[in-house]
Formats: C-alpha cells, sequence, structure tokens
C-alpha cells in the first residue's frame, strides 16, 4: 500500500473496506468505501459501493 494517502486509489480504499466488514468494524469499513465513491468518476459505480456499504448508524434496527 502507498505511503502517501493522495497516491491512494478507490480500489485501495475498497480492499480496505472489505477488510474492515471482515473485521466486523462496520462504521470504518463505510468510511472507507464513502472515500472510495468519492474518488470514482462514474456516478453508478459510486452509488453501488455506498449500497454495499450502508452507514451503519442509519441501518440499525433497535430491538423491542
Amino acid at each position: 500500500m502507498a505511503s502517501d494517502p493522495a497516491d491512494l486509489t478507490a480500489a485501495d480504499y475498497l480492499d480496505s473496506a472489505r477488510e474492515m466488514t471482515a473485521a466486523d468494524r462496520p462504521y470504518l469499513a463505510h468510511l472507507l468505501a464513502e472515500e472510495a465513491a468519492r474518488r470514482t468518476t462514474d456516478p453508478a459505480t459510486a452509488a453501488g459501493i455506498r449500497a454495499s456499504f450502508p452507514d451503519p448508524t442509519t441501518a440499525r434496527k433497535e430491538s423491542d
């Protein structure tokens, strides 16, 4: 991985988001995916990324 954050690509951020999902860190995965979406030029791809990593604070369901 690159040492300068400016050198990171959308794919780098997506890889990290997947790693955070596997590590059960959904909010961090969401933040990394959001950055990947920002670095993507295609709006449809960005929308797909955002849909794959929803914000866990808004998707959370309260138990009764």
